[in-house]
């Protein structure tokens, strides 16, 4: 099972923070905005807060909406999403409202906090079908494995990620989050200590990387803005950006003029900010025989040097052989630079014999090939029309 699809989620301050240093929360969103939280709570399949806002905030992170909670039972859904939460020393209120209410729980945390959790069942915290269950990760706390626990073993597609700001500032900083919902209050908090929703440090891209907007919309008096990252990763994981520009790329497979001699294959290229480059699909341009990353190439200067850092992303797997022209796209790819490629599909044998040969032509010369479980159908979808 792939890593779940992170969704940040927040509420702040026209100047930035999540809270004021009051004894008491300062309520950000309005009414409008709660219920529009409450129905992405009720859309995902957990939600995830760090052991900093449990202490703080206390929440219960219901689903509070009955109707809601009646549609999750009525499509074969838990009433409500699994809660979690994250403690690298076990530090926890077992008399925390996290713990009593909703359904299940679960606790990542380390050998450590492991132990120290152990000792907290016999202080209430509670245990039973409803109870927490304890994961510990390792002697450190690591992200990756948390996720990849929640899709592997809990089978969570969609995780939403409340708080707090460390959360949240950890998730994007190893590109580990897909998606950032923002809902911007008209108040001004103007207090240095107050909490911010973002930490400082390195971010995917540097400081010159673009997010992607993905909307905004006004919830009340709040502005709801969603941003997606558009950093490629860098190594043989596949970032969320990886999944969106990949995405992309299957979606110009679908504007192929169709053939019965050639598959149907879209491209793109992206440098190492995020920035698209090239963009090109099989038979483009009324070429009746150009591939899609020949297409996207043609488009670039080959002395830009942003090649050098960039990911190609391709429905298809470059070809290694090709019958139409004498340079096959691995080729081209390695020529241009590029030592980062992403696709959907292994090249089958339609039209040329032994054709997967193009990743281990790219890998071959030192290029990382990534290929995204999950997004094969999505590539073969224009080429329903091949035999074979």
């Amino acid at each position: 099972m792939p890593q779940p699809y992170v969704l940040l989620s927040a509420a702040v301050s026209l100047d930035g923070y999540l809270d004021d240093t009051g004894p008491e929360r300062l309520l950000l969103s309005g009414p409008a905005d709660f219920d529009r939280v409450d129905e992405v709570r009720a859309a995902s399949d957990a939600i995830l807060i760090g052991a900093g806002t449990l202490r703080t905030d206390n929440p219960r992170l219901l689903v509070n909406s009955p109707e809601r909670r009646a549609a999750r039972v009525a499509a074969g859904l838990p009433e409500y999403p699994l809660k979690v939460t994250v403690s690298a020393t076990g530090d926890l209120d077992p008399a925390a409202r996290f713990w009593h209410t909703g359904g299940e729980k679960v606790v990542y945390t380390t050998d450590k906090g492991a132990e120290r959790l152990e000792r907290l069942r016999a202080a209430g915290l509670p245990t039973g079908p409803n109870g927490a269950d304890v994961v510990p990760v390792g002697p450190e706390l690591e992200w990756s494995a948390v996720l990849d626990h929640l899709g592997d073993v809990r089978g969570v597609r969609r995780l939403m990620v409340e708080g707090g700001g460390r959360v949240h500032t950890q998730l994007l900083q190893q590109g580990l989050a897909d998606e950032v919902q923002l809902a911007v209050a008209p108040i001004f908090v103007g207090e240095a200590d107050a909490p911010r929703l973002f930490g400082t440090g390195a971010y995917p891209g540097g400081p010159k990387s673009r997010l992607r907007l993905l909307e905004t919309r006004p919830v009340g008096d709040i502005v709801l803005i969603r941003y997606a990252p558009s950093v490629p990763g860098t190594g043989p994981a596949a970032s969320p950006a990886d999944r969106h520009w990949l995405a992309l790329a299957c979606e110009l497979a679908a504007e192929c003029p169709p053939s019965r001699t050639a598959f149907s294959v879209g491209a793109v290229v992206v440098a190492a900010d995020g920035t698209e480059l090239a963009r090109g699909h099989s038979r483009e341009g009324g070429d009746p025989v150009v591939h899609a990353e020949e297409a996207a190439l043609a488009k670039m200067d080959p002395a830009d040097p942003r090649l050098a850092s960039a990911t190609v992303y391709s429905s298809l797997e470059p070809c290694a052989r090709r019958a139409s022209r004498p340079t096959p796209c691995a080729r081209l790819v390695l020529d241009a630079g590029i030592r980062r490629v992403v696709t959907a599909w292994r090249e089958p044998d339609t039209f040329v014999v032994d054709a997967a040969a193009g990743n281990a032509v790219l890998a071959a010369e030192g290029a990382v090939v990534v290929v995204v479980e999950g997004y094969e159908g999505a590539a073969k979808a224009p080429n329903k029309h091949l035999a074979g």
